[in-house]
């Protein structure tokens, strides 16, 4: 066995490639980002031909920063942008159409359609999901209805579709495997939750064929092996594999009923793990599979805030009051509080509790006095306030109540929008060494696969803790910020 573990995290912007070893140290990492697509407002699109493409150079640009030869790897992992969907030929494994990506909107009117026929609860009840333009299987019924080519190459066996993870394991392997993990499937709207399977039914409400899908398979086996590829040698199994959120779950080492983790990302995303429980939300979060090992599977609650970090990127990019997204916390800390400006991000529409995909964005509360700082602050609290909201629904819905949280993602760096959070919540926020826990988590379940690491204690003991923020807000402001956020969501 080789000394060493290959997780690939291909998420909305970048792909990257981290090595680890057995203490969890990382060895090498390489990362490429990707031009996102935008055909029309509202329209999310991915070059998957490209998104392969930089996979492959942050594995060769990893493997590099290692120092290691590329037959030194163990086992393989694969996390992934989760709602994410590709079409490609089973030939030549090249793309049939533009990867249409989780922000997309464009199937609005048909989730709008299939909730007029009185479905919304059929699809819920099976899936733990709601009808949201969010997940794919909505993505191909768009597909399949507005482009009939398509729709017959499906029909003759000359199509293939999938999620991210599908995509990348279907060119690891040379075409060899066509698999999907209970993760990533169970963000779909086509697989049941309770049996783990396809469900029938439901693909026939979608026009999506069941034979055009990947197996479903638990997330740590080995899938299959490499073979042909540039970066890597033939013989390496692939044996991990997750949604981003899951993995981070797994990579945060929240193995008990309740641990609850929030990732920091383009978007905000919060998984409380239920056990074995299927819990059914009042507050309109979703029920996911969160990992299937060795027969037993454990679920989830979610709750998705579609902007996190993707509000900090338009304060650099649309508004240019900062540089570089790393300068927000000083530019916010500038400013002693918001004073009443209120920023609601609803550019991609608002996800739970509300899922309004008509919601659009706003300022509001703003006087002579605003600054900049002002605003930049306003961005920060409407990242924790969205979080607040989600923690609330999830503590309703599992009679659970939260202890701490553990976060991750690239804005964890940031200590005020720590302490901001822990201030709006009210609770611990624990930050661990390693931030990257999405791709953590991948290699955790790869080194599972094949016995490279043995059981969930060893993972256990391999997490560590950075730093600890505690809520130290005032009580009047808290409430004035709770209060402005609501009103303003109203508005958006």
């Amino acid at each position: 066995m080789g000394s060493y573990i290959l997780a690939i995290d291909q998420g909305t912007t970048s792909s990257r490639a981290i090595i680890v070893d057995r203490k969890l140290n990382v060895k090498g990492t390489g990362q490429k980002e990707f031009p996102q697509i935008f055909p029309k407002p509202g329209w999310v699109e991915h070059d998957a031909r490209t998104i392969w493409a930089t996979v492959e150079r942050s594995i060769a640009a990893a493997l590099k920063d290692a120092s290691i030869r590329p037959s030194e790897i163990a086992g393989i992992g694969i996390t992934n942008q989760r709602e994410t969907v590709v079409l490609w030929d089973p030939r030549t494994a090249l793309p049939l159409h533009n990867a249409v990506v989780w922000q997309c909107r464009r199937s609005a009117a048909i989730c709008e359609r299939l909730k007029g026929l009185g479905l919304e609860s059929k699809f819920s009840a099976r899936t733990g999901l709601l009808l949201d333009p969010y997940f794919s299987g909505t993505k191909l019924s768009w597909l399949f209805e507005n482009i009939p080519a398509l729709k017959q190459k499906a029909k003759t066996g000359n199509l293939k579709a999938g999620t991210i993870d599908s995509y990348l394991v279907y060119r690891l392997t040379g075409g060899a495997a066509h698999v999907t993990d209970a993760s990533n499937a169970s963000r779909t709207l086509l697989f049941d939750l309770n049996k783990l399977v396809w469900d029938a039914e439901l693909a026939d409400i979608l026009g999506v064929p069941l034979s055009i899908l990947p197996v479903a398979r638990s997330n740590s086996e080995i899938y299959g092996e490499t073979k042909g590829l540039g970066c890597l040698p033939d013989g390496i199994p692939v044996s991990g594999m997750a949604g981003d959120q899951q993995a981070a779950l797994f990579g945060q080492a929240c193995f008990n009923e309740g641990d609850v983790k929030c990732t920091y990302g383009t978007g905000s995303f919060i998984l409380m793990n239920t056990g074995g429980r299927v819990v059914r939300s009042k507050n309109r979060l979703l029920t996911t599979v969160a990992w299937r090992l060795k027969g037993k599977t454990t679920y989830a609650l979610e709750g998705s805030a579609f902007i996190a970090g993707a509000a900090v990127q338009w304060l650099r990019d649309g508004l240019k009051i900062i540089k570089n997204s790393g300068e927000i916390e000083t530019l916010a800390g500038q400013a002693g509080s918001s004073e009443g400006v209120t920023l609601v991000p609803a550019f991609a529409g608002l996800g739970a509790p509300h899922w309004r995909s008509g919601a659009r964005g706003l300022i509001c509360g703003i006087t002579r006095g605003t600054t900049s700082a002002h605003i930049a602050r306003a961005a920060l609290e409407a990242i924790a306030l969205q979080n607040y909201e989600l923690i609330k629904a999830m503590e309703a819905d599992s009679g659970l109540k939260l202890k701490q949280l553990r976060v991750d993602g690239g804005a964890c760096v940031n200590d005020l929008l720590m302490s901001i959070q822990a201030g709006v919540m009210d609770k611990t926020i624990v930050r661990p060494r390693l931030i990257e826990t999405t791709a953590i988590g991948a290699a955790f379940l790869a080194g599972l696969g094949i016995g490279y690491w043995q059981d969930l204690r060893e993972i256990s003991n391999a997490w560590k803790e950075d730093r600890r923020f505690t809520g130290k807000m005032d009580h009047l402001l808290r409430r004035e910020l709770i209060k402005n956020w609501e009103q303003a969501v109203a508005k958006a």
